[in-house]
């Protein structure tokens, strides 16, 4: 029986006017009723949160049920094959291919575009048993031997995968794509693969002479007649070659690619670069040989361009993708679709634009431009495989790039001298604490969103502990009851300009963790003003401690150098703010603004007012900050004081207090600070668009009056991906 039978079959037995073979059938207790009538009845009147079930309705019975008949959770019902040898046995990885050697050199560059698009697929998170090796050839190396262009591309495929999962693994960072680093005792290690490149040389050098003897003018085409042609078809033998080489050449570069990186201290990285350039190059020339390859494809081709998932349009040859399902028990039963060729092509493109940023960062020791570095690359939303490469680039051997020690890393952000490093105290055991806890937030930093805000908001918990542990430390060396503004000892200086830079790093942390809700999309509008209020607070916290910091080094500076008295000058340079804590201060207008102004609106024109059936908003807040809380960051901060801030709000004094403006006249003043930041200015320029557009917005909103019903007021994150631009229209 067939499956549109058996579905058939299926569905008559579980019709409503169903006789007595019901694989349920009617008890004493049970009796079979149409249940429509009931069920539209409870459609209009259930509200949100409510539920309608049996009394025998067990949810752990319903979730845990085997799911028979249904082809993406039934293995055993899409399976072709019971084992790898009866695929084979059954012809689906012939070699050759065909005794035709044109269509032979076809359905190669049809399997190595197929690969391509199932790498790409398990770099996006899918299993490596339903992607690349769905391929028979790659499952049993044996079957290739005979086939040395085959072979070398197989084993160089075999040796990326090995690879790419050895770095994965070593970065520790695979929990959030699970399936990535499962092999299922698939062989990634065959004897003959770390040959691998050599053997491609080869293959290539011996195409690269095809290609020159079939370029070769009349003339001197007789001494290079000893040369074997590709294929039988001259006419096509310069389209074949040329179509060869480039993806040969690129996986023979993307290979050389990984190992660079992998070199210790980033010795690799300038060659590594190189290159990506060159795989760049070959992605081109592959994706102008599709032409070429369509147009003297043989047999059927794919419906729909689009998902194709070689560049001729045909179906490649030697894949079955549940080929692993029986013999790996882990194996998910899901159907797994391919990404398609193009879209394969366009990963690799992008992975190697983020493996170029990654190689082009000048390895600078500073600890605060490191930060901004990888918060920028983190906003391109890279792929795993390049944040792998920057945490395992950021951590060697428990030193940043393998080069610094992570206690001159910290002395050198807390603006302290190199010579502090021999002091005695940088024994102490809330030290080594205090390494760990850095080289953790840049591994930690390297992650996905989702996963980088869970843990950004659980270390906060451990940098106010290593806090409390400097800060007794301190108060013990410089005396119960002295302030960090009194004298103190050499070893009370260190703790004193760790604990300030300790401090300003954790309120970049909870930073961090406040706006990495807004690219996930955790908070509703209706929440938009707790966070701002909130992250207002935390961005005033970050600016006090960075401008403590600058001010306390200044002044250690200051004291070396032993200046009797202050020139007008130097009075007046130290009354300017820093451009760092100015860029601070425009967000805080920002945040400030957008808060109170999302607090009048709700005072006033009860808009942006969604009561929750299932939680208040007190809840909301705590399930928002609760990390944040536990942590005391920042101190004396609670949801009474947020509703104290905001519940007396209303649009006049909005107006009055124009925050947009004081943000939008900041961006304009300290612009030309950061001409040498190009990140910096042209976020700046953002800000100012921002605070322009809302200090528009609310004189429309003030003139056009608290109880005009035709006002629509939204927050659209269209310029800025966390500080919303208010938008105004009349219904």
């Amino acid at each position: 029986m067939d499956w549109k039978s058996t579905e058939q079959a299926s569905m008559e037995r579980h019709a409503p006017n169903h006789s007595s073979s019901s694989s349920i059938p009617a008890t004493e207790n049970t009796v079979w009723a149409d249940a429509s009538p009931l069920l539209e009845t409870v459609c209009k009147e259930l509200r949100d949160g409510e539920l309608i079930h049996g009394d025998n309705f067990n949810l752990y019975a319903a979730m845990s049920a085997l799911e028979i008949m249904d082809p993406k959770m039934d293995s055993g019902i899409i399976n072709k094959y019971a084992s790898v040898d009866e695929a084979i046995e059954d012809g689906l990885a012939p070699v050759p291919i065909s005794i035709d050697k044109t269509v032979d050199v076809q359905c190669i560059i049809d399997i190595i575009d197929h690969l391509l698009a199932c790498e790409a697929t398990w770099h996006k998170g899918h299993s490596l048993a339903q992607t690349v090796f769905s391929c028979a050839y790659l499952v049993r190396p044996e079957r290739t031997l005979s086939h040395a262009l085959l072979d070398s591309y197989c084993k160089v495929i075999r040796a990326t995968c090995k690879a790419v999962t050895t770095i994965v693994s070593d970065a520790r960072t695979h929990e959030e794509e699970d399936l990535f680093t499962m092999s299922y005792g698939l062989p990634l290690n065959v004897e003959g693969d770390e040959k691998c490149l050599s053997l491609l040389n080869a293959v290539e050098e011996n195409i690269s002479r095809q290609l020159r003897a079939c370029k070769a003018p009349l003339s001197k085409r007789k001494p290079l007649e000893d040369i074997e042609p590709l294929q039988t078809n001259f006419d096509l033998e310069e389209g074949y070659c040329k179509a060869l080489l480039c993806r040969l050449r690129f996986r023979k570069h993307f290979c050389h690619v990984l190992t660079c990186m992998r070199r210790p201290q980033g010795r690799g990285l300038e060659l590594a670069r190189k290159h990506i350039a060159s795989c760049i190059s070959e992605l081109g020339s592959i994706l102008n040989s599709a032409e070429f390859l369509m147009f003297n494809a043989y047999g059927t081709c794919e419906d729909g361009t689009e998902d194709r998932t070689t560049a001729s349009g045909r179906q490649a040859i030697g894949f079955d993708a549940n080929l692993n399902s029986r013999i790996s028990a882990p194996t998910p039963p899901r159907s797994i679709k391919i990404l398609s060729w193009k879209k394969a092509i366009k990963y690799f493109e992008n992975l190697l634009h983020h493996l170029d940023i990654i190689c082009s960062y000048p390895l600078d020791p500073s600890l605060d431009a490191l930060l901004h570095f990888v918060a920028q690359f983190q906003k391109a939303q890279p792929d795993l495989v390049a944040r792998v490469h920057l945490q395992l680039l950021l951590v060697q051997d428990g030193k940043l790039y393998g080069r610094y020690p992570i206690l001159a890393v910290i002395i050198r952000a807390a603006r302290l001298t190199e010579v502090i490093m021999r002091h005695d105290i940088l024994k102490n055991e809330y030290f080594v604490q205090l390494g760990q806890i850095v080289i953790n937030m840049l591994k930690i930093l390297c992650t996905n969103a989702a996963w980088q805000r869970r843990k950004l908001g659980k270390i906060l918990q451990d940098w106010r502990a290593i806090y409390s542990q400097l800060e007794l430390a301190f108060r013990k060396e410089s005396g119960e009851g002295s302030s960090i503004s009194n004298g103190e000892n050499a070893s009370a200086g260190i703790l004193k300009h760790i604990l300030i830079w300790v401090e300003e790093q954790t309120y970049w942390i909870a930073h961090r963790f406040l706006v990495l809700g807004f690219e996930l999309e955790l908070y509703s509008p209706s929440e938009y003003c707790m966070v701002y209020w909130y992250l207002s607070v935390v961005l005033i916290r970050l600016a006090e401690k960075k401008h403590l910091k600058m001010t306390v080094s200044d002044g250690s500076a200051k004291q070396k150098g032993k200046k009797r008295k202050d020139s007008p000058k130097d009075l007046a340079r130290e009354a300017r703010i820093p451009p760092a804590i100015s860029f601070l201060q425009c967000q805080i207008c920002l945040a400030e603004g957008l808060a109170l102004l999302l607090a009048a609106l709700r005072n006033e024109l009860i808009v942006l007012q969604s009561p929750s059936p299932f939680n208040s908003e007190h809840e909301r807040f705590l399930q928002h900050f609760e990390l944040l809380q536990k942590a005391c960051i920042p101190d004396l901060i609670s949801y009474p004081s947020f509703k104290e801030s905001t519940s007396c709000a209303r649009i006049s004094s909005v107006v009055m207090y124009n925050y947009f403006k004081d943000a939008q006249k900041i961006a304009k003043e300290v612009k030309s600070s950061f001409l040498n930041d190009p990140d910096r200015s042209a976020e700046l320029r953002i800000l100012e668009q921002v605070a322009e557009h809302n200090s528009v917005a609310l004189n429309v909103i003030s003139r056009a009056g608290a109880l005009d019903p035709s006002l629509k007021v939204s927050f659209e994150f269209i310029h800025h991906p966390y500080f919303a631009t208010v938008v105004v229209k009349r219904s």
